[in-house]
């Protein structure tokens, strides 16, 4: 029988002791608890069905369960858990996301795939040859949600030094609007310690198209990645299941990893026209100059994001995927 849908009284009701749950359990975490049963922090490593790992202030992992009333908890959320023995526990609350990154289901819904990311690391190759477009999808996400990017052109060891200076002259303008670059090789070498000073102190996400070494890039990061693997399977009993879900890792110079499998088919929600203007980060000085308040940035008398592109401050690239991501996300 389907579940009948709560009234928005009721939903106001359920999210009113969520929040009174969370105060009156908050002021009781502190940097470790005397109680075994004490409610405390934790953060949410992998998820499956509505077990997840949890990693705990004294840095051992349990497996909990959650509370129907939390929704759908996911890597990397902030949670306050209550140990119930024998390694498990019960997670109790969940703590306000700083960022979320989702995509639509099937029904057009977001889903959330991880939580708390800072760092959005968008990996391109030289095959499968990158689609500007789709690189810009991945901007447009992180400007939206407030993450940080970093584009890795990687595999670049494939190609001679004059096909590798062309492939990366194709995207030369990323960094010229604030977005870092970084060429790699498929056996990092130097360029991996590069890669993690990135990441240092940040918790990432790889995005990119299938076969352009985004997992090779991760066994290099993660030279203990089977070594966590297993402890979550003996904390947990998830067993495969942990490489077939978003998991977190934690990298040797600080910071984290989340590797989700929900990035491979990752694509943006529909979007209103304001919010694609904002994915584009440049923009941003001249939006409010164009002459019509409705302005789509085509032909339109006036407008100051085409005065731009004729003057050299906006690529006309971009301003190109602009109207093509119009047609893609803000029609229908």
């Amino acid at each position: 029988m389907p579940r009948r849908a709560l009234s928005k009284q009721q939903a106001r009701r359920i999210n009113a002791a969520h929040e009174r749950r969370q105060q009156l359990e908050a002021p009781s975490i502190n940097a470790m608890a005397t109680d075994d049963l004490t409610p405390q922090r934790g953060q949410v490593i992998v998820r499956y069905g509505a077990e997840c790992a949890v990693m705990a202030i004294n840095q051992q992992l349990y497996h909990c369960t959650s509370r129907q009333h939390l929704g759908h908890l996911v890597c990397g959320d902030e949670v306050i858990w209550q140990p119930t023995g024998n390694n498990s526990g019960v997670i109790t609350a969940l703590l306000p996301r700083h960022t979320v990154l989702s995509r639509p289901d099937y029904s057009g819904r977001d889903k959330p795939l991880a939580a708390n990311v800072t760092l959005m690391v968008i990996v391109i190759a030289p095959e499968p040859l990158p689609s500007n477009s789709l690189i810009d999808q991945y901007l447009i996400a992180a400007e939206l949600i407030g993450v940080a990017t970093l584009i890795v052109c990687n595999k670049i060891d494939l190609l001679t030094t004059a096909a590798a200076t062309e492939f990366i002259s194709q995207f030369d303008y990323y960094p010229a609007i604030g977005y870092a670059l970084l060429p790699m090789s498929a056996v990092p070498g130097a360029e991996l310690t590069m890669l993690m000073a990135h990441l240092q102190s940040q918790t990432a996400i790889f995005v990119g198209q299938s076969g352009v070494g985004k997992s090779s890039l991760i066994a290099a990061l993660l030279p203990d990645q089977a070594v966590q693997i297993g402890q979550l399977s003996a904390a947990t009993g998830l067993g495969r299941h942990t490489t077939s879900a978003a998991t977190y890792y934690y990298l040797p110079t600080g910071g984290g990893l989340i590797d989700s499998p929900g990035v491979r088919s990752f694509r943006l929600k529909h979007l209103t026209l304001n919010e694609l203007e904002r994915g584009f980060r440049e923009f941003a000085p001249y939006l409010q100059q164009c002459r019509f308040n409705d302005c789509q940035h085509r032909s339109e008398p006036g407008c100051a994001i085409n005065a731009a592109v004729t003057a050299g401050q906006i690529n006309p690239q971009r301003l190109s995927s602009f109207h093509s991501l119009v047609n893609q996300y803000c029609t229908g």
